[in-house]
């Protein structure tokens, strides 16, 4: 039987930074969309490939479905291939997030992160894809929270009566594997007590409330999952927009405010998320401020019509300079918190190393 259904996968990987983790050398960005078009040529609808700072995005269409294993081992092959580029061209951190030599067909705690939705393409179907570097999926929670739940972002949940019944999100406890649903707005103040933890809780996915995919996010925790520090996960996040859907402007609104993020320097600060054009998804400065694309598509028979690369409008401009002036604000308290992470959110930290060498000179108070 012939699958109707598209399935819409993004996998990323930081597989070699240049220089440092600022981006990734046009040579690996050119094996990937090799690799590809060629290894995928009977297996993909269509691909497109990009990259936010030092992380290599995947974005491809297909009718295999999620957690395929032939999608995956191709993505899989795909980075295997830019870390061979990237130890050739001395990238630092190669193939820093593969992390293990035994892939068996699904990436899930490999390293990579994924974001995949199946669906039934509607008359039209617009798609927003937003990528994100030096944060972590929790970044995602406020803004799905505006996007499909206040409205006070989202007209469309007062003014639209396809979407004024609401939605379902189900949400991930990253630390205890478990995850659990709620029904919006019904629930929503017992959403909230979760999405305010992101760094344990995060948003995986969004239901309309007839069951329809609406949004889905990588959730992968790296650090915990390798048992070492090997780089925040700098998250991917689907979502699809109109008819029934947040319109377009509804799901970009929330990032002209830009808000604390975990990740920045050494995964070990907050830092504002900085919406930027994918030209300047390039960060620099103490290795940040965390930065945010957003690329626009136009999904027709499977084919990505796009992108448009939608937070180089200059309405983004104001939001950039607020980021900006966070960022001033917050580095003059350099390693105190609340700039630097809390001491068990700290992925580079040196307190097992101190602790061992001081204790000896602790004392009952």
């Amino acid at each position: 039987m012939i699958n109707s259904k598209i399935t819409l996968s993004v996998i990323k990987a930081d597989v070699g930074g240049f220089v440092g983790h600022g981006s990734v050398h046009p040579k690996m960005l050119e094996k990937a969309e090799e690799m590809l078009k060629e290894k995928g040529k009977d297996l993909l609808v269509d691909c497109f490939v990009t990259n936010v700072g030092d992380d290599i995005n995947l974005i491809m269409t297909h009718k295999e479905g999620i957690n395929s294993e032939k999608i995956h081992t191709l993505a899989w092959d795909t980075f295997l291939s830019c870390t061979e580029v990237a130890k050739s061209l001395k990238m630092y951190g190669a193939g820093q997030d593969l992390l293990s030599d035994a892939f068996s067909g699904n990436m899930k705690g490999m390293g990579p992160g994924i974001a995949e939705m199946e669906f039934e393409e509607r008359p039209s179907e617009p798609i927003v894809i937003f990528m994100a570097d030096k944060t972590e999926p929790g970044a995602w929670n406020l803004p799905l929270y505006k996007i499909f739940a206040d409205p006070f972002n989202t007209i469309g949940l007062v003014i639209d009566p396809k979407m004024h019944s609401g939605f379902r999100f189900e949400v991930f406890d990253l630390i205890k594997d478990k995850k659990v649903t709620f029904a919006c707005p019904e629930e929503l103040y017992d959403l909230l007590i979760f999405l305010g933890a992101s760094n344990r809780y995060v948003v995986k996915s969004i239901y309309t409330k007839e069951g329809e995919i609406a949004a889905v996010s990588s959730t992968q925790k790296m650090n915990q999952m390798a048992g070492r520090y090997v780089g925040k996960d700098d998250p991917v996040l689907i979502v699809r927009c109109q008819s029934g859907l947040p319109a377009v402007g509804e799901v970009l609104e929330p990032f002209a405010n830009p808000h604390l993020v975990a990740g920045w320097m050494r995964g070990s600060h907050y830092g504002p998320l900085m919406p930027v054009s994918q030209k300047q998804a390039l960060p620099t400065r103490f290795d940040g401020p965390p930065r945010v694309i957003a690329m626009g598509f136009q999904l027709a028979n499977g084919k990505l019509h796009g992108p448009q690369d939608l937070f180089a409008d200059v309405a983004f401009d104001m939001a950039r300079q607020k980021a900006l002036k966070v960022a001033d604000y917050i580095r003059q308290m350099g390693p105190f918190e609340p700039h630097r992470l809390p001491l068990d959110e700290m992925e580079y930290t040196t307190l097992p190393g101190v602790m061992e060498k001081l204790k000896g000179r602790f004392e009952q108070c």
